[in-house]
């Protein structure tokens, strides 16, 4: 294998050497591996086991690298810069998203920017060099469906992309090598604008499309895998919002995931639950998680899984229970709130504030007393999984779909039959009355049950509703650190980090910062 290494110094007034820069087009420079085949030529991937192996990287990387920026960073955004949590740290790379204050410089943009970028090209390569692969074991339909795969993890990267920053560079290409004479065309391959958010979700939807043909069928047994069903629920999500949104669209697939077997689970806690040592008694020290109570739920479409204990974000978020006091000596990220505290004790909603916040004596007191500490409790142990996606999200996306089109019994029952599991009665006669008052009625239920899935911030993004509600939190939740600016439109997308900008002259700020 040969790793080619080169630093560009990029300048049109001044003669270019021909060189070699096979790496994809990111605003960091990566290098590209490359494979020698039976007769000696350079090719990314040698046989069908190297493509094998990139596909496991694709999985490997959702499990492991990934926990950082799909899910970790994903929460901070989701739950610290809504009214769900504060940012439990003192930490000036968190702070900002509680208070309203993320500049270009923030270090958790910057990785994430990378880390996604970093993703897609991880797909590109994949997806422009499978075709090329000369080996007769790896048939036609096996190509197809790793390339499936491949764009249905382009698409999740891009979704969360465009959700965080809107105008991103859309990237499908792997740059050219470069020399005196193509310098100028490819330049933009290296140094590649932004595409407007409607050309990023038009994008993420061609690829889910074109994957749906060949992507591998859902199965009840693995929900680990990127499969037709990941690709549906993403589809929906997609069509629910504004630069695509198409609600007719937004009923279609979750109807199909219904149709693909995915449903509600009876017991809430299934979906984060642990098997303890000792069922009968409390986790503690001496009671440790042993396993997750439930992985490959009806209800789960896309989860990541760890087996053994593997899953680090536990301890950044809380305590893992199964290691008791492991890293649990400095303050936690992503503190439940005193405002989301009070939603579920003013809906009377024990059964899921259960699975959703736990307290324990801590050693400090950033924003409770330190003998009664709240933390989210989504993710409680090294066994736990990541649940990316699933059903009741979906369903509930369904629900808003009706709403919109003014059909309000049918929204209703869905949101009812949320409720329900809850242990919660029917929505009252007067919630549905009006569009206002069933939307309010369903995001207070998309609050509850979704609350520290990386869900809030999105919903009040796509429902207009992040003015109205960040504006007012500040003064009726006393324990918030003080509001540094008001949230207005500019708010809705986060700032492209600063180093990026540096690095890419064709990159332009978003509006506000």
């Amino acid at each position: 294998m040969k790793i080619k290494n080169i630093f560009l110094f990029f300048s049109l007034a001044t003669s270019i050497i021909s060189c070699s820069l096979d790496y994809n087009p990111v605003d960091t420079y990566s290098d590209v591996t490359e494979g020698v085949d039976s007769t000696g030529k350079e090719v990314v991937f040698r046989d069908k086991a190297a493509v094998v192996s990139h596909v496991q990287s694709l999985y490997d990387r959702m499990r492991n690298d990934g926990q950082e920026h799909w899910y970790l960073d994903v929460l901070l955004v989701a739950e610290t810069h809504s009214d769900n949590a504060y940012a439990g740290t003192t930490g000036a790379e968190v702070v900002p998203f509680e208070t309203n204050s993320i500049e270009g410089s923030n270090s958790v943009m910057a990785r994430d920017w990378n880390q996604h970028l970093a993703s897609v090209a991880l797909a590109n390569t994949l997806i422009l060099n499978i075709d090329d692969v000369q080996d007769a074991a790896l048939t036609t339909a096996e190509r197809e469906e790793y390339k499936a795969v491949a764009k249905i993890f382009r698409a999740l990267v891009y979704f969360d992309m465009v959700r965080l920053w809107g105008s991103v560079p859309v990237i499908t290409t792997i740059a050219p090598d470069i020399t005196s004479e193509t310098v100028g065309d490819v330049y933009y391959d290296y140094f590649p604008p932004q595409n407007t958010e409607l050309e990023v979700y038009q994008q993420i939807e061609k690829d889910l499309l074109e994957a749906l043909q060949y992507a591998p069928n859902n199965n009840p047994l693995d929900k680990t895998i990127l499969s037709k069903s990941v690709a549906r629920a993403l589809l929906a999500k997609v069509y629910a919002e504004k630069p695509l949104r198409d609600y007719d669209k937004v009923i279609e697939y979750c109807d199909a995931l219904t149709a693909d077997g995915l449903d509600l689970v009876d017991d809430f806690s299934d979906l984060f639950g642990v098997v303890l040592q000792d069922p009968g008694s409390p986790p503690s020290q001496t009671n440790a998680a042993t396993n997750a109570k439930a992985r490959n739920t009806k209800e789960s479409i896309l989860e990541i899984q760890y087996s053994v204990s593997g899953n680090w974000v536990t301890w950044m978020l809380g305590r893992q229970l199964d290691n008791w006091s492991f890293y649990f000596d400095w303050a936690k990220w992503t503190t439940p709130s005193r405002d989301l505290i009070k939603a579920f004790q003013t809906a009377g909603d024990t059964k899921r504030f259960e699975e959703s916040v736990v307290y324990y004596e801590c050693a400090w007191s950033n924003y409770y007393p330190a003998n009664e500490y709240p933390f989210m409790y989504k993710c409680r142990s090294g066994f736990s999984s990541i649940i990316k996606l699933r059903y009741a999200d979906i369903l509930l996306l369904k629900a808003e779909a009706l709403i919109m089109k003014s059909n309000f019994a049918d929204a209703a029952a869905i949101i009812n039959r949320i409720r329900n599991r809850a242990d919660l009665g029917n929505l009252p006669s007067t919630a549905t009355a009006s569009k206002e008052t069933i939307l309010d009625a369903y995001l207070k239920e998309r609050r509850l049950e979704l609350a520290f899935e990386g869900q809030r911030w999105f919903d009040l993004v796509r429902l207009d509703k992040v003015e109205d509600i960040m504006n007012a939190v500040y003064a009726k939740d006393s324990g918030r650190k003080p509001q540094a600016y008001l949230f207005d439109k500019d708010s809705y997308r986060l700032p492209i980090p600063q180093g990026a900008i540096d690095q890419n002259p064709n990159l332009v700020q978003n509006p506000g910062y």
